[in-house]
């Protein structure tokens, strides 16, 4: 079943309570999984890969599925080889096409006994009874995902000798695992992070409640609808000015979009009242990879050429993002190619040019991903659109499509 929108004004007041954020949860879980004390937690995602997680940390079977989300599957892979167990961790059949072996290999070394079911290097896994131990230097590849290294850094203090983690290679993603590091500090844990190596000691969590902050990843929608319309006023609650999140970028991100953003009591307020479009927009998304699809809509839906680097991570995402995009933006007439490689670094550059336009009703895929769906729907602000499979947005944010009505979306489907 497709979802047909559109909006009936282009310009927005509104104001909508955030859920938690998916990042934060899905950490949390893990360390209350690894305390000797339970301990509550506030305003937990409900996203469908953290009820997920939740569920599968309490289940005693023995084969685990992780469907399609990948923080989930992950997480647990380092998780279940500390704990023990002779238990099977599968997925969907993306899940089994997105690589695993660089934290398995990293987890074998520290003693784990793990096996591949199916193809080398890829999901299912079997993870046997095994001793694990990190009482040596570890090195693992920083340029392929921080999900890897933020799985070793939540078990590290449980690890027999604790855990010294060597980042070789350009490090991506490093808010992320500032948050894992941030969080594990927060119930007790302390760390040292001199150069590329981080360095934990054995020792234990201390269990103390905690509030789940609100989704800035999911905020990026709302700041994308802001730079679309005419004029907005749109109140997002549950937001924190000191937040341990990377997609907090998007407050000076946006500005250049005519968006600012006032941080009140209870989260923060976006206000645009004047028309800005800029001729051309230059961003490094290293540090905040999931913002990447939000802005390339922007820039088409305003004609703004956009120039994107830091995608390295898109390719091994829910589906390769940067593929999918070049797809859905050319029915508008716009494109997203390879614009330029430095030869030095091999750094990727991306060009995002032409104004999105389209005499039809365009029907956009999804591709099984989550934020190709809420990354496009902005798009109904400038005119009427379709997308495929709207569903998938349980994934991290349920409520998208109630949430974004509030603010004047009419679906049809």
């Amino acid at each position: 079943m497709n979802y047909k929108l559109h909006f009936s004004s282009n310009i927005l007041k509104g104001e909508v309570t955030l859920a938690g954020s998916k990042s934060i949860s899905n950490r949390v879980l893990i360390i209350q999984a690894l305390c000797n004390t339970d301990f509550t937690i506030d305003a937990l995602a409900n996203a469908n890969d953290t009820e997920l997680l939740a569920n599968l940390l309490k289940s005693n079977d023995e084969v685990l599925d992780a469907g399609p989300a990948g923080t989930t599957f992950r997480f647990l892979t380092a998780y279940l080889a500390l704990t023990g167990g002779n238990r099977i961790l599968t997925g969907s059949e993306r899940m089994k096409q997105r690589p695993i072996k660089v934290l398995v290999d990293a987890c074998r070394k520290l003693g784990a006994t793990i096996s591949y079911l199916e193809n080398e290097g890829f999901p299912p896994l079997k993870i046997s009874s095994g001793t694990m131990s990190g009482d040596k230097l570890l090195a693992i590849p920083a340029n392929t995902s921080s999900q890897y290294i933020s799985a070793l850094l939540l078990i590290a203090p449980i690890l027999p000798g604790g855990l010294s983690l060597e980042l070789t290679g350009k490090i991506v993603s490093r808010p992320y695992i500032e948050m894992t590091l941030g969080l594990m500090q927060y119930f007790g844990v302390s760390h040292t992070w001199e150069n590329q190596v981080i360095i934990i000691s054995e020792q234990a969590y201390q269990a103390k409640p905690f509030i789940v902050e609100a989704d800035w990843s999911a905020a990026s929608y709302y700041y994308s609808l802001a730079a679309l319309s005419e004029e907005a006023d749109i109140s997002l609650n549950g937001l924190f000015e000191n937040s341990l999140q990377g997609d907090s970028a998007l407050v000076n991100i946006f500005e250049s979009f005519g968006v600012k953003t006032h941080f009140t009591e209870r989260g923060i307020r976006l206000i645009k009242n004047q028309t800005l479009i800029p001729d051309t927009f230059h961003y490094d998304f290293i540090l905040c990879p999931d913002l990447a699809q939000t802005l390339a809509v922007v820039c088409a839906g305003l004609g703004t050429k956009g120039y994107f680097s830091g995608l390295e991570t898109l390719r091994i995402k829910e589906t390769d993002r940067i593929q999918a995009l070049e797809n859905e933006i050319s029915k508008g007439g716009c494109h997203i190619s390879l614009f330029s490689t430095n030869s030095t670094t091999g750094k990727e550059v991306f060009e995002v040019s032409g104004k999105f336009e389209s005499s039809e009703i365009p029907v956009f895929k999804t591709y099984e991903d989550h934020r190709m769906a809420m990354a496009f729907a902005p798009l109904a602000l400038l005119l009427p659109i379709e997308i495929e499979e709207p569903m998938v947005v349980i994934k991290s944010y349920p409520d998208f499509w109630t949430d974004f009505q509030q603010l004047g979306l009419t679906i049809n489907d």
